[in-house]
């Protein structure tokens, strides 16, 4: 299944993707459908022919996939080739940092270029959306934890990131961070640690190509070692980390200045297709 949030007239409702149209799924968003624990029943029940309510996905306006998650938490230093041109070793562990739920924007929405930076940067990731409470999760709990997947434009202001030994303060800018369109169930993907396509373009200029087969820490491996830390809840994300070619690695160094359209897509989820645009 493919399932998202999107915005109304009225407010945001959780639907899923049917043919051609996005059908009702009877909750506001998908942070409210995930609590339910019956949330894949649910989903599936509800189609064309039960009478749902149905929108166009056409012109769809979508909100981030999980508007008001209880933690995000992101991964750095995943790809091998990522953290080699970083000039750093490979972890024994992932790195974490968080994010949280005012980072978050919708899929197409414009992304602001903050007056206060001039090294925005892009980074395309893989999303695991959690869709059960689980805590010290094994393995087996760690996979059936997993609702889906999702992308991620992990947006950077680097000058801000660089600042100190700690990065958080260059990842949690006001609705500086894309995720979406859909949450992609695991069947649909080829199972819990899939092996992806993703990449950047730049104005059409393809900045970074890599596949999630490649990541060090799977996401299998992530709500694991997540969940021994803190306990995780439906909706939750877990941002899988970046491949190469972000701008602040490139010799020389290239950065969003405003006006370009940044896409990160994920083979079998989608793409996040936003607009940078100069803050006041």
């Amino acid at each position: 299944m493919k399932l998202a949030t999107i915005r109304t007239p009225d407010a945001t409702r959780a639907v899923k993707l049917e043919d051609s149209v996005l059908v009702d799924l009877g909750e506001p968003d998908l942070g409210t459908l995930l609590a339910r624990p019956d949330w894949a029943e649910i989903a599936a029940a509800r189609t064309v022919a039960s009478g749902a309510a149905t929108y166009d996905v056409e012109g769809a306006d979508f909100a981030p996939v999980v508007p008001q998650p209880s933690k995000v938490i992101c991964v750095g230093h995943n790809y091998s080739r990522h953290i080699e041109e970083m000039g750093r070793e490979l972890p024994s562990y992932p790195t974490l940092f968080p994010k949280f739920a005012d980072t978050l924007t919708g899929a197409n929405d414009p992304v602001e270029k903050p007056a206060e930076t001039d090294a925005l940067d892009w980074e395309v990731e893989l999303v695991v959306v959690v869709g059960k409470p689980v805590r010290r999760a094994s393995e087996d709990e760690a996979a059936a934890a997993i609702a889906g997947f999702t992308v991620m434009n992990d947006v950077s202001v680097r000058d801000w990131q660089f600042r100190t030994i700690e990065w958080t303060q260059g990842k949690i800018w006001d609705s500086s961070t894309p995720v979406g369109p859909y949450l992609v169930t695991p069947d649909e993907v080829g199972g819990v640690r899939p092996a992806l396509e993703v990449s950047t373009t730049v104005d059409g200029q393809v900045m970074q190509r890599d596949n999630t087969g490649t990541l060090l820490f799977d996401p299998v491996l992530l709500v694991q070692y997540v969940s021994t830390i803190t306990r995780l809840n439906p909706g939750d994300l877990i941002a899988t980390g970046t491949p190469a070619g972000v701008g602040h690695a490139r010799d020389p160094q290239v950065y969003l200045a405003g006006g370009e359209t940044v896409v990160t897509e994920i083979e079998g989820l989608g793409a996040c297709t936003n607009v940078i645009v100069k803050g006041a």
